[in-house]
């Protein structure tokens, strides 16, 4: 009960829950109403950034959310221009992370990092289809053990300034591992072939647990 309550938070979140706090104490110096303003902002760092564990089915015929949120796409298209698979047909699944909902990334299925790309770009709201095209993001290319490749980007959001990779080239990752994160809101899109969507559009879905897509 008491990890429900108050869960470990991400590495990240450390300094600004510090910022926050200190900007707490200087407010409660000047009004008790702009203090109790200044912890409800401390109360919120904290939770934006909390790191809960999460039970992993741990099933290869299935994959996993990358991220807490909103289904907001399940739809077929091609594939990441950047990674040079727009020739080659993909389902793909987008999740929405609003500022309310746990950050931290999962891989959605166990398997191996082929490659890892990183693109700069905009910061429109993270729901927009553009988002997918213009905004700062950054690739996984995964081989699933069944060799399917596997993509999942991480998108920048509108107030999302930094996407965090937590994960390596070559790297061999177990379903449900934490890949990254992203700050202040933001977007996971899926690209995947060979599996079956087990979810749609305007269902809630919980990073590691929520069962995107079956074989």
């Amino acid at each position: 009960m008491f990890n429900k309550i108050f869960p470990k938070i991400h590495a990240e979140g450390y300094k600004f829950l510090v910022i926050a706090g200190i900007i707490t104490i200087v407010l409660y110096i000047l009004s008790n109403f702009l203090g109790l303003i200044g912890l409800v902002l401390t109360i919120w760092v904290y939770y934006f950034f909390r790191d809960p564990e999460r039970i992993i089915i741990e099933d290869n015929n299935y994959l996993v959310s990358p991220a807490d949120g909103e289904i907001i796409k399940v739809e077929e298209v091609d594939g990441p221009k950047e990674l040079g698979l727009e020739n080659k047909k993909f389902n793909k699944i987008s999740v929405f992370m609003n500022v309310f909902d746990c950050h931290v990334n999962r891989t959605p299925c166990a398997g191996k990092i082929e490659e890892i790309l990183y693109k700069p770009g905009k910061f429109f709201n993270a729901s927009l289809d553009k988002a997918s095209e213009d905004n700062e993001r950054n690739y996984f290319k995964i081989k699933d053990t069944e060799n399917n490749d596997i993509i999942v980007v991480q998108i920048a959001g509108l107030v999302a300034r930094r996407i965090v990779c937590e994960s390596n080239k070559d790297q061999e990752l177990n379903q449900g591992d934490r890949i990254g994160m992203i700050r202040f809101g933001s977007r996971a899109d899926v690209y995947y072939e060979n599996y079956q969507p087990l979810v749609k559009i305007g269902q809630k879905a919980i990073s590691g647990e929520t069962l995107l897509a079956k074989k």
